[in-house]
């Protein structure tokens, strides 16, 4: 048999890697599999451009997927990369569960559906923000076990995982090489973050885990992100924000270049203030990517959801990648959605070159240079003008044509002449969120309230000399643990002046606590993501007699990254009162009780059944710490996603209907005084038509009373577009090797289309001259048509899309303000529904 080797690549490492994964039958005829070279993935014996998106099964229901899905498809996806999560699949040694929003397979199969492959990181640790970087809690309970390490308790149980993984795949012939969508496997994650702190014994384990993975024959290739040393057959992979730049490539000369992970912003952890990533610098780092030999590319994540119940790791908020292409409620976030869906087709206009072009580098100036990619012998031609400098636009020179290029941005030529999209010029339209308060939702909401026990140590099950280990013993089945203690005082230990008063210090490793001296509240403490642990030191009141100390610590998610996960501890260390007339009193061995969890979680009085379980008196207004609150509510109008407004809330946790939509912290304000979140998604298939029971746990006080159910939308639609815009990518295709322009008119023009089918119902902000401003937010500057807004109107009132053309004589019938400056047209318009 012949077989085409990527000019760059040493021909017998070629023939190993297409060996490996062999797709060629006896009789020359390609069957379905993967391979690759040094160019790309070989796909069923084709090569492809790969867009990819991270969206999590766990993290939305399955109602959602299939929205979820055809969003991403439509943006130009046609991978979609999903970890596996062990610790929801196999949460009780031998037991298992792939049901509900764990249904990996049926999650699989949807995508196939939607004509899209799938890379599938079993890990099995995955890190992800998620709880325990995905290990059960009963793999640290194993005996002798060392995580990630030259360790046989480990790697039995991590290969029997992957095995068990693998058997399903292939049960319901998931992988490419029996017809299914999925074309690359990863083995581990990022180790090499952690390698150097196993010494050996991890440089072994890297061997062993890509050997093993490979013996598992999946017939498609492994990869290993962020590993150097990824044994052959085993791809490494990049993961982070400019792999165009920073990946030294390949360990070898057959392997392509694969970005596993381009991260859409930055995960946000409680206290953090919000971050973003513009669009223009996502653009700009995957075109660079592609233009230096890439051929995949995933957004990491493109849709990352809701973070329900106990499931983020330490620190991290419920909502998860809300700044993706699509936000928390799987709304299109423009113009990073939009923006990136253009990226796409442009480079889709230079599929030939790039996947079988030579490449070449030309400096055209004090950082810039044109990446090149032409096919000997034909008229495939394809260049990537780049502007490294972050600041200063330039104009190059390339092939006799003069191209302007802004700061920090690259040109795309898929026929080394005509510039079909610049990263840093949004020709998409942009979006803004805002939150409506329902009607229907909030009518009559009538709060009940009950208070949780604060238990003696009289009253609970475990006792030991000094304060124990949280995680050792909750096992992850609850954030709580209560640790209890009594302390005998008579007249003479106590302070006799009036401005002396005691003081509780408790030196606690991690990650909450709240004190009560005698069933009174004092206080709470916590550590951050950085820090888990904290002193807490609150002043006290004391009485002669017994007194009694309940100390309730919880982990806000068991920790995610770092060496040694098994070894990590949490909860309270020692304990003493200082200010007393006897001096310092340590209350570290003085006897402790604990109990796991809390007394209204093992009634289950988030549910209709446990609710009738407790007593509830009406609530009004604020309460104390520690208290359960119920109401009940109708689904809000219409189909919009639906939230849950908790600014009035401290921190604790909400049940809709029984299912824990995950834990809130409003009261930890991030260094500009706001928190981190305080809007709580809640998808609709949790919801009846009527009659929905809502549960909030507070821990320190709040309102119930200001609790809003809310609808999201992103009916607020903008498009913001200068005299010198490109046209739109879509009025380009290709065609015999050449680019053709698709329509008439190729002037610039603002383009604006609402969602669900709803229609311009309004023009909030129309300026065509200079104005300013984001989205929401425009204002004009010192040049404005007076007709901006009555022309804007004119081509969109009533529509549920339309054009508006970058024309001086369309806006300026006579007496043109400032004609000498460029014009930009600001559009900002309403959607909503056409009325009856």
């Amino acid at each position: 048999m012949t077989i085409s080797v990527w000019s760059r690549a040493p021909l017998l490492l070629t023939i190993l890697s297409l060996l490996v994964v062999s797709v060629i039958s006896h009789d020359g005829k390609v069957v379905k599999g993967v391979t690759y070279d040094g160019r790309s993935l070989i796909i069923n014996g084709k090569r492809e451009l790969l867009f990819s998106g991270s969206i999590h099964y766990p993290r939305s229901p399955p109602e959602m997927w299939r929205q979820i899905l055809a969003k991403a498809k439509h943006g130009g996806l046609n991978v979609i990369q999903t970890y596996v999560f062990w610790n929801i699949h196999e949460p009780v040694q031998g037991q298992f569960n792939f049901e509900g929003n764990y249904d990996l397979v049926k999650f699989i199969k949807l995508i196939h559906e939607h004509g899209m492959f799938v890379t599938l990181r079993i890990g099995p640790f995955i890190e992800a923000e998620w709880n325990y970087g995905g290990f059960p809690y009963w793999l640290r309970e194993v005996s002798n076990i060392t995580f990630r390490a030259d360790n046989p308790p480990f790697k039995y149980h991590m290969k029997k995982f992957t095995k068990m993984i693998i058997k399903k795949m292939k049960d319901e012939k998931l992988f490419a090489s029996q017809g299914g969508p999925i074309i690359l496997s990863q083995i581990e994650n990022e180790y090499n973050t952690v390698e150097l702190a196993y010494k050996e014994s991890g440089t072994r384990y890297v061997q062993w885990a890509g050997n093993m993975a490979v013996g598992l024959k999946t017939g498609v290739p492994w990869v290993m992100c962020k590993q150097k040393d990824a044994p052959d057959p085993v791809i490494n992979t990049c993961n982070g924000r400019n792999c165009g730049d920073t990946f030294t490539g390949p360990n070898r000369p057959n392997k392509p270049a694969l970005w596993t992970e381009n991260w859409t912003t930055q995960y946000r952890v409680f206290g953090d203030p919000p971050s973003q990533r513009t669009a223009e610098d996502l653009a700009f780092s995957v075109a660079r990517f592609f233009s230096k030999n890439g051929t995949l590319a995933n957004y990491y994540m493109y849709y990352g959801g809701t973070n329900f119940g106990r499931t983020s790791s330490s620190f991290v908020t419920t909502r998860y990648y809300d700044e993706a292409p699509l936000d928390e409620y799987g709304l299109q976030k423009d113009p990073k959605w939009g923006h990136l869906r253009d990226l796409h087709s442009a480079l889709r206009l230079c599929r030939k070159a790039l996947l079988w072009g030579t490449t070449s580098v030309q400096k055209l100036g004090e950082e810039l240079e044109a990446q090149i990619y032409e096919k000997s012998g034909s008229s495939v031609c394809a260049a990537f003008l780049c502007n490294n400098n972050t600041r200063i636009p330039a104009t190059a020179t390339f092939r006799g044509v003069k191209y302007y290029l802004p700061a920090h941005s690259i040109s795309i030529l898929p026929d080394c002449k005509t510039v079909v999209y610049n990263t840093q010029t949004i020709v998409s339209q942009h979006n803004s969120r805002s939150y409506r308060k329902s009607k229907v939702a909030n009518k009559n909401l009538q709060w009940k309230m009950s208070h949780e026990n604060i238990p003696t140590i009289s009253e609970v099950p475990i006792r030991s000399k000094s304060p124990l280990e949280l995680m050792n013993l909750t096992k992850d089945t609850t954030d709580y643990l209560w640790y209890t203690t009594s302390i005998d005082l008579d007249p003479r230990d106590l302070p006799m002046r009036p401005d002396l008063t005691p003081v509780l210090q408790v030196a606690n490793l991690g990650h909450v606590m709240h004190g009560f001296i005698n069933g009174e509240y004092v206080g709470s403490g916590h550590g951050n993501n950085i820090e888990k642990s904290f002193v807490f030191q609150k002043p006290i009141s004391l009485k002669t007699g017994t007194n009694h100390i309940a100390l309730l610590g919880m982990t806000v998610g068991f920790p995610d990254s770092g060496a040694y996960l098994e070894h990590r501890l949490a909860g309270v260390h020692s304990v003493s009162i200082q200010g007393l007339n006897t001096g310092t009193l340590d209350l570290t061995i003085n006897g402790w009780g604990h109990q796991v969890g809390l007394d209204g979680e093992k009634l289950h009085v988030f549910t209709q059944g446990g609710s009738h379980r407790v007593k509830w008196t009406d609530a009004k207004g604020p309460g104390p710490a520690l208290t359960w609150y119920k109401t009940y509510f109708d689904a809000p109008e219409g189909e919009a996603p639906v939230a849950f407004d908790l600014s009035s809330m401290a921190k604790g946790m909400v049940w809709v209907n029984g299912r824990s939509i995950g834990r809130y912290w409003v009261s930890y304000l991030s260094p500009l005084g706001k928190p981190s979140q305080s809007m709580y998604h809640v998808p609709r298939a949790f919801l009846k038509p009527s009659e929905n029971l809502l549960v909030v746990f507070e821990e320190t006080g709040g309102n119930p009373d200001e609790i809003k159910v809310i609808t999201a939308n992103r009916d607020t639609i903008c498009s913001y577009i200068t005299e010198y815009h490109l046209p739109h990518v879509k009025s380009w295709k290709r065609e015999d090797s050449k680019i053709h322009a698709v329509v008439d008119d190729m002037k610039p023009k603002a383009h604006l289309k609402c969602p669900n089918h709803k229609v311009i119902v309004a023009v909030n902000f129309a300026s065509f001259g200079d104005p300013l401003g984001v989205c929401g937010n425009y204002t004009t500057g010192t040049c404005s048509s007076p007709n901006s807004k009555k022309v804007t109107e004119q081509y969109c009132l009533g529509k549920t899309s339309c054009f508006v053309p970058i024309e001086r004589e369309i806006f300026n019938k006579e007496n043109e303000p400032c004609p000498d400056i460029t014009k930009t047209l600001a559009i900002q318009v309403r959607c909503g529904h056409k009325k009856k």
